[in-house]
């Protein structure tokens, strides 16, 4: 199935999103409460066009336009929402770019973590390691990462998700 229409597609979304926010910071757009509104439609037309992109194979165009969804989520103070988006945005780029892919899975983390959903943020850490084990082959930040996790799982009372974090250091 040929995806080529859709890249062009989601690259038109993505223009039309970009104009949407500038028009938003306008003073006009302000005035009138009418920005509002416009970023949260922009944050939807990435969305959309991360997904295209997704179809498409662009992987690192679809982590760009899920990033930017998350920078306007958080622009909206929609904090799930903006993590979510960067979880989506790390996922895509653990396919083309393993250093972006950390960043976005860290800020995600971040997010998490200052919400109080420790489980879920041990859930990326382990992401993050994962990649390091892999992809980067850095096992020093391997096992910081796993130790992170087991000690955000031992917080929340998963001792069994604790001690398979620390069967990973062991293993090392």
């Amino acid at each position: 199935m040929d995806n080529s229409g859709k890249e062009k597609e989601a690259t038109q979304l993505m223009a039309d999103a970009d104009k949407k926010v500038k028009s938003s910071g306008s003073f006009l757009g302000g005035m009138f409460g009418g920005g509002h509104h416009k970023v949260e439609e922009a944050c939807e037309m990435y969305c959309r066009a991360a997904n295209m992109f997704k179809m498409a194979k662009n992987w690192s165009a679809a982590g760009n336009a899920f990033c930017k969804a998350a920078r306007l989520h958080m622009q909206l103070q929609n904090k799930h929402d903006c993590a979510t988006s960067f979880i989506d945005a790390g996922n895509a780029y653990k396919k083309s770019d393993p250093n972006e892919a950390i960043k976005c899975l860290n800020a995600a983390i971040d997010i998490y973590t200052d919400m109080g959903r420790f489980t879920i943020a041990a859930k990326h850490h382990i992401s993050i390691a994962e990649i390091f084990e892999s992809e980067l082959v850095d096992i020093e930040k391997a096992i910081a990462h796993y130790e992170q996790a087991a000690d955000y799982y031992k917080g929340e009372e998963s001792n069994s998700s604790a001690n398979k974090c620390l069967l990973k250091v062991g293993a090392y």
